[in-house]
């Protein structure tokens, strides 16, 4: 047992029994001080809890959840599509496009989700058998979704990327409206702040995203909480007779055995899996987790469908969806940054440089520049105008090839777009102003529409737009695009300037 040391003053430690009851007292005291800070500390920046499993213990779950029990008469019959999107915004929008599809397939309801801070939720990587599963997925979505009402920083995709060429092909519904509706808070969610996060609302809304998230697995009628993802399923639309058989890509037996998986990858048609005659279809909501995909190896990592010939509904669809513009206001701020303050032809740069696999290639990602300023260089005029969108910081660029470029000001003219920038500010409140995923549909007459959100919501943040802007500009770039390979940003700047969104008039 161990024993007190006291040093005495001839220098010399002696043993002194411990007073175990002077110790036992300053354990209590100290136990009883903690307990006092927990219950009267301030809790003004006391995050939003996480969802916790409801009672399982419940044999009927409508108990637990009353938007099981009875739905809003204008709920009543309609059936809605929830996912769970990742990563950064490219990724996000990507998955946006198969929500949908998926939509449009099994005729639900979109419910569209707001704009993830970048890598708030993550998901693994498909290749290697490592991801969060989609329960995991859905949880980590819904919380970031209170965090998002609590700070007033509520985003709808729908906000950000016109959606109007596809709106009579698909119903869709703003989370905003799906859970003032369906969670019975009968408020504008996007409204609540830290002030009110322990209220009543934000307990509903914690319960409701315990069964939208699936916590508790199938609610009949309710809810039905997929639990396939890219380690089992690929799914697939009228490809023959594909249903149920394996995938060309597996898992090979080195993974197997480093990893100790045994998934087996099966193709699935989705309208015959969750469609009619599904145990899905009579569900109010089908929960995904991610619906991102990717080629790979000869195969899709989740979702196989480019094409449905039988479909001519889906085919056009299939066709809108290739190419899906940002809203008026952020297109016309882009050209009118390349029109009006670069004035001349110029080429845009997109360095990434920063984030993740791309921090260790610097030099491939400069290569590629270097090479194209020479040859505008030999070329054409000087000085030659430049927009860069990076994500290095300006005052690190000395000592790269950007500060070669910036100090050589005879050659080249340097042009960036800052958060601070009026351009930059004054579109984003003008994005705020028209909030156009409120647009599409309100799902009763007493739902919150944009109209009344200007009156109640005024101080929500301005949304950070500047990446959408920067993107638009690199469209117009008439001198080339040079992006950084890898990099799903550079994959959505060579679709817009393929689809033309600079050579376009501006929008109203």
């Amino acid at each position: 047992m161990m024993e007190v040391l006291k040093f005495n003053k001839t220098g010399r430690w002696k043993r002194k029994p411990p007073n175990r009851p002077l110790i036992f007292f300053s354990l209590s005291l100290l136990f009883s001080l903690f307990l006092l800070f927990l219950l009267f500390a301030p809790n003004k920046s006391t995050p939003i809890p996480l969802l916790s499993a409801p009672d399982k213990t419940l044999t009927n779950p409508h108990i637990q959840f009353p938007q099981c029990r009875t739905q809003t008469q204008a709920l009543q019959r309609e059936t809605f599509l929830w996912y769970a999107p990742h990563s950064g915004f490219s990724n996000q929008l990507s998955e946006f496009k198969n929500a949908i599809l998926m939509a449009a397939i099994l005729k639900r309801t979109l419910i569209v989700p707001p704009i993830l801070d970048h890598h708030a939720v993550t998901l693994g990587s498909c290749p290697k058998f490592r991801v969060s599963s989609p329960v995991e997925l859905r949880i980590a979505v819904w919380n970031h979704f209170l965090d998002l009402i609590q700070g007033r920083r509520f985003v709808s995709m729908a906000d950000i990327i016109d959606i109007s060429s596809v709106a009579s092909m698909v119903q869709t519904i703003d989370l905003r409206d799906f859970a003032s509706s369906w969670c019975g808070v009968n408020r504008d969610v996007t409204c609540m702040d830290e002030q009110n996060a322990q209220s009543y609302s934000f307990d509903k809304l914690k319960q409701c995203g315990s069964l939208i998230s699936g916590l508790v697995g199938h609610v009949d009628l309710c809810l039905y909480a997929l639990d396939e993802d890219c380690r089992t399923t690929v799914w697939t639309y009228q490809q023959n007779d594909e249903d149920g058989l394996l995938d060309s890509f597996q898992p090979d037996e080195k993974l197997q055995k480093k990893k100790n998986i045994s998934y087996v990858r099966r193709r699935q048609d989705v309208s015959k899996n969750l469609g009619a005659g599904s145990k899905a279809e009579l569900a109010t909501v089908l929960a995904w987790g991610s619906l991102f995909t990717a080629p790979y190896k000869g195969s899709e990592l989740f979702i196989d469908i480019h094409e449905a010939p039988r479909d001519q509904r889906i085919q056009s669809l299939i066709k809108k969806l290739e190419f899906l513009p940002f809203v008026p206001e952020i297109t016309n701020a882009g050209k009118e940054f390349a029109h009006e303050t670069i004035k001349a032809p110029f080429l845009c740069a997109q360095l990434r440089l920063l984030d993740g696999q791309f921090k260790n290639h610097w030099k491939n990602t400069f290569l590629g520049l270097k090479q194209k300023v020479e040859y505008l260089r030999q070329k054409g005029s000087l000085p030659i105008s430049i927009f860069v969108m990076t994500d290095l910081p300006e005052a690190n660029w000395t000592g790269s090839y950007l500060g070669d470029l910036t100090r050589d000001s005879d050659s080249f003219k340097l042009h960036i777009l800052r958060e601070g920038d009026e351009l930059v500010k004054q579109t984003a409140k003008e994005v705020l102003g028209q909030r156009h995923g409120m647009k599409f549909r309100a799902i009763s007459k007493g739902s919150v529409g944009a109209s009344e959100m200007k009156k109640y919501c005024l101080t929500q943040n301005l949304p950070d737009i500047l990446l959408y802007i920067e993107e638009t500009v690199c469209s117009c770039g008439s001198l080339g695009f040079v992006g950084t390979a890898g990099s799903t940003i550079a994959e959505n700047i060579e679709l817009m300037r393929k689809f033309g969104v600079c050579l376009h008039q501006s929008q109203t």
